[in-house]
């Protein structure tokens, strides 16, 4: 079950009478609570049949309590439950989800968290309605999602304006949702450039990862240090704690590469999900690194992302560490293979 596909049995007036959405990403929860919120009733039924309770301040009894009133000049009433994971004795919801009155919609966010699977409460909450887990996108999953999600705004994205969106902001899916609602309302082109996201959103298209990931790429030392000295004066823009983990999960995926029978362009496309600028630099990080090189860079990373959290560091800056990180990486003397 998808945080969609429960939307669509409401829509089609399809109900159970429990929702419990736990998990880590909180977006798809969200989505699914403002549905209900807003949607489920009309404005007029929920004046009398719709009540919200926060986990922090809620009491088990009053949630018991308001669930099993019945629904007034409505089909049904609408209870929900956010912020669950804050309510001490959650559990005790468990005498109302054991025996749930029919015409009473409980919904409930559970985030960060999920229930023991092995326990009495969450066995009933399955048997007697519907559990929906809502779990973290993996990166090599964001430029699909983003383009679906890009369809029903009626906007498409172009390759290396999603690498620069994906790079800048990861998988916070709430983030990329508000810049790009940001980038609609701003836009009159439905194709959204690189430009646009510079103007827009103030993601450099000339110094950000994508770029230093494409001069680490290439060789290029002097356009390596132009974009890390515009780090080091823009820390907040670019923060360390972004730069490296990105960078070692691109040079990561370059070595699953170097296990492929065939590293032609068309056999490594769907591996960096046919973005033609990331494949692209793929395939100049491969010319110009061997398998070995590839795997010191990925433990000069490594020893890079312990400096940076303070082990093993003498002292230097943010921007010392990755100049001189980038010098190492593209001045290994190993044979190439």
């Amino acid at each position: 079950m998808t945080a969609s596909s429960i939307i669509t049995n409401w829509k089609n007036k399809e109900f159970k009478p429990v929702y419990w959405l736990e998990g880590d990403e909180d977006y798809f929860i969200d989505e699914v609570m403002e549905y209900a919120e807003k949607k489920i009733l009309t404005e007029s039924e929920a004046e009398f049949n719709q009540t919200v309770f926060y986990g922090k301040d809620a009491n088990w009894a009053d949630i018991v309590n308001a669930c099993r009133r019945y629904p007034m000049f409505a089909e049904r009433q609408v209870v929900l439950l956010k912020e669950a994971q804050q309510m001490k004795d959650v559990d005790k919801l468990e005498s109302y989800v054991e025996n749930p009155l029919p015409t009473t919609i409980l919904v409930v966010s559970y985030k960060g968290k999920t229930l023991d699977g092995r326990q009495k409460f969450s066995k009933l909450i399955k048997k007697k309605g519907e559990v929906f887990l809502s779990k973290k996108i993996y990166e090599n999953q964001l430029p699909g999602w983003i383009n679906s999600y890009l369809q029903t705004t009626g906007f498409t994205i172009k390759p290396k304006a999603m690498a620069l969106l994906v790079d800048h902001i990861g998988n916070d899916l709430s983030r990329i949702v508000n810049e790009i609602e940001k980038l609609s309302l701003n836009l009159t082109e439905k194709n959204i450039t690189e430009d646009d996201i510079e103007k827009f959103i103030g993601i450099s298209k000339e110094y950000n990862i994508f770029e230093l990931q494409n001069a680490l790429s290439r060789k290029d030392q002097a356009k390596a240090i132009r974009i890390i000295q515009y780090f080091e004066a823009n820390p907040k823009a670019v923060p360390i704690q972004l730069i490296l983990p990105s960078l070692y999960s691109y040079f990561s995926k370059i070595l699953t590469v170097y296990q492929m029978h065939d590293k032609s362009e068309r056999a490594i496309k769907p591996v960096f999900n046919y973005n033609p600028a990331l494949v692209e630099q793929v395939m100049e990080t491969i010319k110009n690194y061997s398998f070995l090189e590839m795997e010191q860079v990925i433990l000069l990373l490594h020893d890079a992302n312990l400096k940076s959290i303070g082990i093993g560091n003498t002292g230097i800056s943010t921007g010392a560490l990755m100049k001189e990180l980038s010098y190492k990486i593209m001045n290994m003397g190993t044979k190439r293979v």
